[in-house]
């Protein structure tokens, strides 16, 4: 299923609770998100090439600092720039900026074999997940699965198990391997291995790319440069995608009631971050607004919630601690309460 705004607009809100006559929502809300998703190609060229330069010079330092600690603090620096380098690479893949560039072309599909991303799979599964947003999806096609607590009462110890372990925190803290390297990767080319033979491409150089800073540097270099900045990148980008589709007051909607529109509303999340945070995350955290628009470019999306009214009460979560632990303790979907909840209290009910 496309998630273009083309789509979008022709979603039927007929089912959607009636609302003030003032207050705009459906085709009239996606409407006035269309000005914002213009982009300003010189704007959108500045974040990149300053987001990878950044990065580059960044990881080099953190590869030939003299002193560990420092290049443990130039490494994590790193990191947060893999966050922002990957938001530029979304939104490219969306369609958000710089469509019909070759250079830009060749630069995210270079980055995305070496940030176990390849444009394939990712844009597959990632279509799906714009398409199933706020539905009922026992599998982790394009993003975590998510069961209701019937569902959850019905299935096999194995099936519990393996739902417990793809929602589980350490799960995510190890991203890099479990999301990245093994959903993003992996398994696309295990099932489709000629539909998807840029996974094992993107495996392999990822791979070359390690052994290489190790024969010819050493293993601290290889460690500080990829290994220690991917995997707190990964586990951090994986967090900011679980919390953004699996908090406490998200609301799961029918088949017969889903749109884009209540979907990207009511089953997307706004995360408040700090200024700094903004930055290195490219405003992912209006994760409401990329829903309903996925064509407003990353720069553009605090421009778009300042402009309309509609889309300034969102819910919201944080990295605040407690909000962190609510996220994770929202694990099932609740029919007859129609919120989510905890396994021990799908248990207790």
């Amino acid at each position: 299923m496309s998630f273009q705004v083309q789509s979008d607009l022709r979603q039927d809100d007929s089912a959607l609770p009636e609302h003030s006559a003032d207050i705009r929502i459906g085709k009239e809300l996606l409407i006035a998100t269309q000005p914002f998703a213009r982009e300003i190609r010189s704007t959108s060229w500045k974040h990149v090439s300053t987001t990878f330069i950044l990065l580059f010079v960044v990881l080099t330092c953190a590869g030939l600092a003299p002193w560990w600690p420092l290049q443990g603090i130039l490494s994590l620096l790193g990191a947060l720039l893999m966050v922002r380098t990957f938001i530029t690479y979304h939104d490219y893949m969306h369609g958000a900026i710089l469509q019909n560039s070759r250079l830009a072309w060749l630069i995210f599909h270079v980055y995305g074999i070496l940030a176990l991303t390849p444009t394939r799979s990712w844009k597959k599964s990632h279509n799906y997940h714009h398409g199933h947003v706020g539905m009922i999806n026992a599998s982790s096609v394009g993003a975590f699965p998510l069961m209701t607590t019937e569902m959850w009462r019905n299935a096999s110890k194995l099936e519990r198990l393996k739902y417990r372990i793809e929602r589980h925190p350490l799960s995510i803290m190890a991203g890099y391997l479990t999301v990245f390297a093994f959903s993003i990767c992996l398994l696309p080319f295990l099932r489709r291995p000629m539909q998807h033979w840029d996974s094992l491409l993107s495996i392999s150089v990822h791979t070359a790319l390690i052994a290489a800073l190790c024969w010819f540097a050493s293993f601290n270099v290889a460690f500080f440069v990829v290994i220690l900045p991917m995997a707190v990148a990964c586990a951090l980008g994986s967090y900011l995608f679980f919390a953004q589709h699996s908090f406490k007051r998200m609301h799961i909607i029918s088949p017969e009631a889903w749109s884009f529109y209540r979907a990207a509303i009511e089953s997307s999340s706004y995360m408040k971050l700090n200024k700094a945070m903004q930055w290195f995350t490219g405003n992912i955290g209006y994760h409401h607004i990329h829903h309903l628009n996925v064509r407003i470019p990353f720069y553009r999306l605090p421009e778009a919630m300042a402009a309309i009214p509609e889309l300034q009460s969102p819910v919201t979560t944080s990295l605040a601690p407690k909000d962190i632990a609510e996220c994770f303790k929202a694990s099932l979907w609740d029919e007859n309460l129609q919120r989510m909840v905890s396994f021990q209290a799908a248990k207790s009910t």
